[in-house]
């Protein structure tokens, strides 16, 4: 994994021309628990795995709340994320103080894209080694953003980063057109069915476990806008029971459709 003479700072390119200290901080983000998120014409959905690091501890935050029309979810460094989301709070704040409006939900993206950016170009910063999910809603509508520790930002229709986000992304890719007409509710479901994804096999989704974070408009065609929310404990177990109980129907009707091979044999 070390380069030698090339990866001791992250001003240094290599013959190749990469930047091996910006890379390593991509791989913080892949040992980071998954976290899932989707977007329709109303609603933005926001859904993570929590873990604790031992039996004794609680389980970390994966989803913080920017502004009431914004939020965020993490992969990788919790302390940087830190940081990173008080930076894009004050950066909400000053422009409500400033124009008495809400920041725009791309224009908060691109600022913190700057301010990881200018750490791969000062000799002695390092890279933040964070991977963020940026949900929100402003005038154009729900719009959900990806950050990568390189500084580059991008829109996103669904996303996954974290460990295992693989499994998570092929779900989203095969029923990302479902995902445009969805409902608050179901585009919940389809978050959480993509998280499901990931699970190794002994683990299971649980109230402990799984945060939901949702924010978009209150009613198709207007404004009044339902303000970001983290769902945690209790408030997440109608929705792990709804997931769970479609996966029981669907593995039943596999089962069925097995008899009935073995019957016309």
């Amino acid at each position: 994994m070390f380069r030698n003479n090339y990866d001791n700072d992250s001003v240094t390119f290599s013959p190749q021309g990469r930047i091996f200290q910006v890379e390593y901080a991509a791989e913080a983000v892949k040992q980071g628990s998954v976290v899932v998120g989707l977007v329709s014409k109303t609603h933005a959905v926001l859904v993570a795995i929590k873990r604790n690091a031992e039996e004794l501890s609680s389980y970390q935050k994966k989803l913080f709340a920017v502004d009431e029309h914004v939020g965020l979810a993490i992969a990788g460094l919790t302390s940087d994320a830190r940081v990173l989301s008080n930076f894009m709070k004050q950066q909400c704040l000053s422009q409500r103080l400033t124009y008495d409006r809400a920041m725009p939900v791309g224009t908060l993206v691109s600022l913190i894209g700057e301010k990881a950016q200018m750490n791969t170009q000062h000799y002695g910063k390092r890279p933040y080694g964070v991977g963020l999910l940026v949900a929100g809603v402003d005038e154009t509508g729900p719009h959900l953003y990806e950050f990568q520790p390189s500084g580059m930002t991008q829109e996103m229709l669904a996303c996954a980063i974290g460990a295992r986000s693989q499994m998570a992304r092929t779900y989203l890719e095969k029923n990302l057109d479902e995902f445009k007409s969805c409902g608050r509710e179901e585009l919940i479901r389809h978050g959480l069915k993509a998280l499901k994804e990931t699970l190794v096999q002994d683990r299971e989704l649980t109230v402990e476990n799984t945060s939901v974070g949702v924010v978009g408009f209150r009613e198709p065609g207007k404004k009044a806008l339902e303000f970001f929310k983290v769902h945690d404990g209790a408030d997440v177990k109608d929705w792990i029971n709804s997931v769970a109980d479609d996966s029981a129907a669907t593995s039943g009707e596999g089962a069925e459709g097995g008899e009935s091979m073995q019957v016309d044999e």
